[in-house]
C-alpha cells in the first residue's frame, strides 16, 4: 500500500451515514465503495479488495459481526483493516467485534477529523507493521511477517490481525513486561471504547494456538513472552521505540 490510495468501503444500511462518511473520506483523496448490507459488503470486498472496511454492526439479513468472520475466511481478505463503524458501545459487542477479527471499534455519532485520524492511524500502523521481518518465537514457532503467517512445528497458522498484532509486539522483546496499557496504546491507539476484557480475550485465544506457557500474565500489570533466542530484524519497525 506504500505510495497507493487506500480505497476504503463504507458499510452501512443508513443513507446518510454512507454519503457523510464518503464525503468526508474523499475530501482527504481517498477511494471509497458503499453497500448497505452484509451480503452485497461481502460480494464488493471480494471483487475489489480494498484496503480498509468500515463496517456498521446493526445491518439487515446479516450483521456486522458475521460479516467480518467471513471476510476473515477469505484468503485474500484475511488481513484487511475492519473497523466497526457502530451506534452500539456495550463491552460485550465490542468483545464480540474484536473477537471475530476487527481491528477498530468506532462508536457512532463520531466527528469527521476524529474519524480521518484513525483511519490514518490504522492504515499506518498496517503499513509500519507490513516492514517487519520474521520472528522467532521458539525452536518450533516462529511468525513469517512477510506471510502473515504463524508457523508452529512447520504448519501454518493463520491469526486474526489482533492476535498478529499482539504476538508480534510481545515477541519483539522477549521477557519484557508490557503493560495492559502499553498493549492498549500499540494495538487500539487511544479508543476509549475498547473493553477491559478485550486484551484478555485475545490471549487466552494465542495461548490456545501456542501454547499455555508461552504467554505468562504479570498479575495486575499484564504480559510477556517466554525468552528466546534472539532474532534479526530491520532497524526501523513498529514497536521500536517501545
Amino acid at each position: 500500500m506504500d505510495g497507493q490510495i487506500a480505497k476504503i468501503l463504507v458499510v452501512d444500511d443508513e443513507k446518510d451515514i454512507r454519503e457523510l462518511v464518503t464525503y468526508n473520506l474523499k475530501r482527504e483523496g481517498y477511494i471509497t465503495i458503499t453497500a448497505d448490507n452484509g451480503e452485497k459488503a461481502i460480494s464488493l470486498a471480494k471483487e475489489e479488495r480494498p484496503d480498509l472496511v468500515l463496517l456498521d454492526i446493526m445491518l439487515p439479513k446479516m450483521d456486522g459481526i458475521e460479516v467480518c468472520q467471513q471476510l476473515r475466511q477469505i484468503p485474500e481478505l484475511n488481513q484487511t483493516l475492519i473497523a466497526f463503524l457502530t451506534a452500539r458501545g456495550e463491552d460485550y459487542s465490542q468483545i464480540a467485534g474484536f473477537a471475530a477479527g476487527g481491528d477498530d471499534y468506532i462508536t457512532k455519532p463520531i466527528k469527521p477529523k476524529l474519524l480521518i485520524a484513525r483511519i490514518k492511524a490504522l492504515l499506518k500502523r498496517q503499513l509500519t507493521d507490513e516492514r517487519m521481518v520474521s520472528v522467532s518465537i521458539n525452536e518450533a514457532i516462529y511468525i513469517d511477517t512477510e506471510k502473515r503467517l504463524l508457523f508452529k512445528d512447520s504448519a501454518p497458522i493463520e491469526l486474526p490481525k489482533k492476535e498478529y498484532e499482539l504476538l508480534l509486539l510481545l515477541s519483539s522483546k522477549p521477557g519484557k513486561v508490557f503493560t495492559r496499557e502499553r498493549i492498549y496504546q500499540s494495538l487500539w491507539g487511544n479508543d476509549l471504547t475498547v473493553g477491559d476484557r478485550t486484551i484478555d480475550v485475545h490471549i487466552r485465544k494465542l495461548r490456545e494456538k501456542i501454547g499455555d506457557d508461552l504467554i505468562k500474565t504479570i498479575k495486575g500489570v499484564g504480559y510477556k513472552l517466554k525468552d528466546h533466542k534472539a532474532y534479526k530484524k530491520k532497524s526501523r519497525s513498529f514497536f521500536s521505540a517501545i
